[in-house]
Parts: C-alpha cells; structure tokens; sequence
C-alpha cells in the first residue's frame, strides 16, 4: 500500500491524472478477457455468443387493458369513473353536494 501522507501535493496530483487512465484500461482488459471467456464456453456447448447477447435488454411490457366504468355522471355522459385510482372532480363536487357513488353507480 502506498503511504499517500509521504506523497508531495505534486506526486498526489500526478497519482490523480494517472489513476483514472489505468483504471479504465484494466476495466476493458478485464472484459475483454470474460468476453473471451463467454464466447468459448458457449463454444463449448455448441452456440454462438450472439445467440444470447442481442446488445438489448429484451422489452417486456405489461398489456393494459382499459377498465370498465363503474360510476358516470347522471346528466354528463362522457363522465365516467373505473372506481379505481383518485377520484374525478366531478366525482368529489358530486360527493361534496350530498350525492353518492351508488346514485352513480352504472
């Protein structure tokens, strides 16, 4: 271990222009040597890297599905609720006059 204390501001500051590069060039040796290493085990098993690597991450995305509503609003139509999630304004101003959500209740 290097006794940093013993280091001049200078030396310090040549370790801190320097550590970074070797850094950088060790972590791509580092994968390139596992890249290697990949590739001729799946060699060994009779693949290609490629067959498992695309360069992507695979997309999975969840199907939604719209929800039925639940609770429209008597004289406006186009206001529906599915009951989930917050509640509407018109909902809450509904609520707030003394109405409840089973006069709505579709």
């Amino acid at each position: 271990m290097v006794d940093l204390a013993s280091l001049s501001l200078v030396e310090l500051q040549d370790l801190e222009r320097v550590i970074p590069k070797e850094i950088r060039r060790r972590k791509a040796e580092d994968k390139a040597k596992v890249h290697k290493q990949l590739q001729e085990y799946a060699k060994s098993q009779g693949f290609t890297l490629d067959q498992f690597v695309s360069g992507t991450a695979p997309v999975t995305r969840r199907s939604t599905s719209k929800v039925e509503a639940k609770y429209r609003h008597p004289e406006q139509s186009d206001l529906e609720w599915s009951g989930r999630g917050r509640k509407p304004k018109w909902l809450e101003a509904w609520l707030s006059s003394g109405g409840t959500l089973e006069q709505l209740a579709i």
